[in-house]
């Protein structure tokens, strides 16, 4: 549909969502409390597809289950099968022209009206559907739900207006240069974790505000947050076809969709296993393509606390418990392996360390008292206890924590391991649960201890120094400089917020395209540089051809 553009807009000033406290007696605790006791009451629910703007029920039917109660589960979802994908595949594609066609401001208005839904009449159905399916606390509900994929929303609007006012500085004379951000040719694969509910609107999010239409294909484990963020870009006004819902079994629904011809790009956030193994399918499946298409990934991390000597001690302590204990351990920006000074170690930082995580509560997120939830299912229940008893098999010893009880739900406490040795499996290797290990270094061994931090691992996703001396931060950075995308300063290696720290990592972590930045928009366009000329050539010889 055309129509004339008679002006050219300026979207609104857009600012970080105010996160809320939800403190007791408060109108928000009341409303979310509310919220939870409403989706424990109705659940389980039923999720289709949605292919082209229609619910599709397959009857091929998984669950997902409840992990602070497994024997519960919060909805039941018909997996996409061949026929689903291929009908979700060919429905993009039609919808793409006029989507692209649609005028940006449109396309603007629709992305903050649903930033408006999340952070107002959505915000507690959201964070209850992700404490309850996720099992993450108010709080962790309330910066991921409610917060991140509102500002996800708001300041990509933002940072494409940015992007397209981006032109070229010099035109010729009787000439005029443009360049247009076409959305690319094809259609675009999201996959997106469990573990971020925003992570789940922000992948079909990022390609679809510039344009593209997009197959959009959410961890089984989050799979009914996901469909309310699909339900809200609908209210919001996104086109059907633009944005398909596809739940279903992750290899077969992702196969399909990378052979197919008109595969634009992947936008990928998940096991760093699987993302290695899809760059791989697209690479053989090269020659079918129109094109080379784009692969955007976000993966894991073993990420890092290094505390120098003259670290104030409980401001590091704090942080590292924040770190490594919010959400269970259950994000790719989780610490994992901490590194103390030796002198600082034996003067306060040990007892602290574990006198704070004593007093850590473990249970069911709708308990507002706990400051952890469940692990989010039985393959990473089994797999983080595995990792701690290899970790004491091999000589590492459990000062705090180290249980798990699985009677009902998924939950493990805390756990510090002690190792003498730096190489040892859960310094190397990724857990993705609520265990730290922590290495003792002498103070003299400072930077020999940033050269094992950089080599022993081979992602490189966040890490944190820790430290009051600025030349030993300094040091660090400079040392750790391809160790971390993201790095902080007396300050836990989680929490990156957009519009402030954009987020990626390098190596094994993924292609560092910052999300929650402007970088990330361009992945998913193609430019067309265009020169329009106003004066004609009257002859075709050159003045120095002349004689």
């Amino acid at each position: 549909m055309s129509t004339p553009q008679l002006a050219t807009f300026k979207v609104p000033a857009v600012e970080n969502e105010p996160m809320r406290s939800y403190a007791v007696g408060s109108a928000e605790r009341r409303g979310l409390e509310a919220a939870l006791a409403q989706m424990q009451q109705e659940l389980p629910f039923e999720v289709p597809c949605i292919v082209n703007g229609s619910p599709i029920r397959t009857g091929k039917l998984a669950k997902q289950p409840i992990p602070s109660d497994h024997a519960r589960h919060l909805c039941v979802y018909h997996e996409a099968d061949e026929s689903t994908v291929a009908s979700a595949i060919d429905g993009a594609l039609a919808a793409k022209a006029e989507w692209e066609a649609m005028p940006w401001n449109d396309r603007a208005a629709i992305f903050l009206r649903a930033a408006e839904l999340v952070s107002g009449k959505y915000r507690y159905k959201l964070m209850a559907a992700t404490m309850l399916g996720q099992g993450k606390n108010a709080w962790q509900a309330e910066i991921d739900a409610a917060a991140e994929l509102s500002d996800f929303f708001r300041f990509g609007v933002k940072y494409v207006e940015e992007l397209y006012a981006q032109q070229p500085p010099k035109n010729s004379a009787g000439a005029w240069n443009r360049v247009e951000y076409r959305a690319l040719e094809g259609f675009v694969l999201a996959v997106s974790p469990f573990n971020f509910t925003a992570i789940g609107g922000n992948l079909p999010g990022v390609p679809a505000i510039v344009g593209n239409t997009v197959v959009w294909k959410p961890s089984p484990a989050a799979t009914y947050s996901n469909y309310l963020i699909y339900q809200i870009l609908a209210e919001a006004g996104v086109p059907a076809g633009v944005i398909q819902f596809v739940p279903g079994p992750p290899a077969e629904v992702v196969a399909q969709a990378i052979s197919h011809p008109n595969f634009a790009a992947l936008h990928f956030t998940g096991s760093t296993f699987i993302f290695k193994k899809l760059w791989k399918d697209i690479a053989a499946n090269l020659d079918k393509y129109k094109g080379y298409p784009r692969i955007v990934g976000e993966t894991g991390g073993k990420n890092f606390h290094v505390i120098h000597k003259s670290a104030e001690i409980r401001n590091a302590v704090l942080q590292t418990i924040r770190g490594g204990f919010e959400y269970q351990g259950q994000k790719c920006s989780a610490l994992s392996r901490l590194y103390v000074s030796s002198s600082l170690w034996s003067s306060g930082f040990k007892d602290m360390l574990l006198s704070e995580i004593a007093k850590i509560t473990v249970g069911p997120p709708s308990d507002f008292s706990n400051f952890m939830g469940p692990v989010i299912g039985r393959p990473a229940y089994d797999k983080i206890m595995g990792f701690i008893q290899k970790a004491k098999d091999a000589g590492g010893e459990v000062l705090i924590g180290g249980n798990g009880d699985d009677s009902k739900g998924y939950f493990i406490q805390p756990t510090i391991i002690l190792t003498k040795d730096p190489e040892s499996i859960t310094m190397k290797e990724e857990i993705f649960g609520p265990v730290i290990t922590v290495y003792v270094y002498d103070d003299a061994n400072y930077e020999k201890t940033l050269e094992l931090i950089d080599n022993t691992s081979p992602y490189a996703l966040t890490g944190s120094i820790f430290a009051a001396d600025r030349k030993a931060l300094l040091t660090a950075t400079n040392k750790l400089r391809n160790a971390a995308g993201n790095v902080y300063y007396n300050d836990k290696c989680t929490g990156a917020v957009v519009g402030q720290q954009p987020f990626g990592g390098g190596r094994a972590s993924g292609t560092n395209d910052k999300a929650g930045s402007i970088s990330i928009f361009y992945r998913f366009i193609s430019a067309r540089s265009m020169k329009e000329n106003f004066v004609g050539l009257e002859d075709v010889q050159y003045p120095s051809n002349l004689v």
